[in-house]
């Protein structure tokens, strides 16, 4: 199917960096990113290079996801320890002059360990990816958007066959993992990479103070391949890096490794709230010197100083994820356990999140009554899932079911885009006139949509 990728054109510039390496015939050598003169200020010029391995290593979630060119960085950080003003205070006060030209996607990879390979070394980098991710950050709106794609997702890899995703970057690096998921996703163009040693993500966790999560029920296991011992308590709670990394890794649950995406997606929104509190802005420098080893890219520093940039003028309603929608293989199906990607959710993500429209093909947002809506209690009111599937019945919805409740309680309701049907989740949000669309993939497994009721909804009167 043919597809084409809307506001392509190019912000001409003639100071962006040009990066010696880059991702091959099928992806675009270089986006453009429009820069400043460069400045003669060779302390300033050491601060922002600095900076920039921070940003392209602070937003990591789970084993990999590292990416803070999508965090909106604080403004006015402009003083060091003891409240002694920095000499480059006015440098952070005024905020970065680099500019995203046009949108830009980013294939971020977090590396499985590979144990022979030295510390800082490029061997660290030549593991299969336990994390994919394909980030689009768009200066139109100012948004960025995240697609994870499954580890187990099943593609055609050249010259290996049908295999895993996450085995062409150990097939052959960066380059062919950008050419297998350009294939994946419609020939969509790939700019850049990140590659993330996952060792990142327990430091990371432990220099931000840990983070706050949901952890929805008992985790507990030794994993002998792995070397990892699992043992979590439900609850609300602040994990560690050892106990982030542990709710990340957690992988026996009836959902396997599509359990593992949805808690780094959580894990994802949860960093990104800990980045942003003002008192996480001392531990900057250690985050400087901590991220730069387990970071490979060839995104140039005036890129992601640019990045960094566009990422500080995001708010978290301009934040979206998405899972690629799919399916378990069925076991008499392969010999493998694979990921199937379907083929109409993933044309209706690339439109809805990637602005990539299908030429030959109508909008393929499913009906009302095709809905597969799941309806999660978070509420205090104990028949508030049977008020609503009765309510939506009514209204025309013929595939609604009940789900487990959801153990924390919420006062507002979440209408959660599981599939990546955005247009859907506004029109049930209108209905409901209640709640909020949560732009992620954490909600039921077997849903279109997942409605996780707070206390907000109240069943409208007769």
């Amino acid at each position: 199917m043919t597809k084409t990728e809307r506001g392509a054109h190019v912000q001409p510039s003639d100071q962006a960096s040009q990066p010696h390496s880059h991702l091959g015939a099928n992806v675009p050598p270089q986006p453009t990113i429009a820069i400043p003169p460069a400045q003669s200020n060779p302390p300033a010029r050491w601060l922002l290079k600095r900076l920039a391995l921070v940003a392209a290593a602070a937003v990591s979630t789970a084993i990999g996801m590292t990416v803070a060119m999508m965090v909106p960085l604080p403004t006015g950080v402009a003083s060091s320890t003891e409240g002694e003003k920095s000499p480059n205070s006015s440098l952070w006060q005024s905020g970065f002059q680099y500019q995203v030209g046009r949108s830009v996607n980013i294939l971020v990879m977090g590396i499985d360990r590979v144990p022979q390979a030295k510390a800082g070394s490029k061997e660290l980098f030549n593991g299969r990816s336990d994390t994919m991710l394909l980030l689009r950050v768009d200066p139109t709106d100012d948004s960025v958007k995240l697609l994870s794609i499954p580890r187990d997702t099943q593609v055609s890899i050249p010259t290996v066959g049908v295999t895993k995703v996450n085995d062409a970057n150990v097939r052959g690096g960066s380059e062919l993992a950008a050419r297998t998921v350009s294939g994946l996703l419609n020939g969509i163009s790939i700019d850049r990479y990140v590659r993330v040693d996952t060792a990142a993500f327990r430091e990371l966790v432990d220099l931000l103070g840990g983070v706050e999560v949901y952890v929805p029920e008992k985790m507990s296991y030794v994993d002998q391949t792995q070397k990892l011992k699992i043992d979590l308590s439900p609850g609300l709670q602040t994990l560690n890096g050892d106990q982030a990394e542990q709710f990340a890794r957690f992988r026996q649950d009836a959902y396997g490794d599509i359990g593992r995406v949805q808690r780094q997606q959580t894990l994802l929104k949860a960093l990104l709230k800990r980045l942003t509190n003002p008192l996480v802005l001392p531990r900057l420098p250690g985050l400087v010197s901590a991220m730069q080893k387990y970071i490979d890219t060839n995104l140039s520093l005036e890129e992601m100083i640019a990045l960094t940039s566009a990422g500080r003028k995001l708010s978290q309603g301009n934040f979206k994820m998405v899972m690629l929608p799919g399916r378990f293989s069925n076991p008499d199906e392969f010999v493998a356990s694979y990921w199937i990607m379907n083929p109409e959710g993933r044309d209706r993500v690339l439109r809805q999140y990637f602005d990539v429209e299908a030429m030959d093909a109508a909008t393929n947002q499913l009906r009302t009554q095709d809905l597969r809506v799941a309806i999660q209690n978070a509420s205090s009111k104990p028949d508030a899932a049977s008020e609503l599937r009765a309510y939506l019945s009514n209204q025309g919805f013929s595939n609604v079911y009940i789900a487990s409740d959801w153990s924390d309680k919420q006062k507002q309701t979440q209408i959660i885009a599981q599939q990546g049907d955005l247009s859907s989740a506004e029109m049930v949000q209108k209905l409901l006139n209640a709640g909020r669309v949560a732009a992620d993939s954490t909600g039921d497994l077997d849903s279109d949509l997942t409605i996780r009721l707070g206390d907000d909804w109240v069943f409208p009167a007769k």
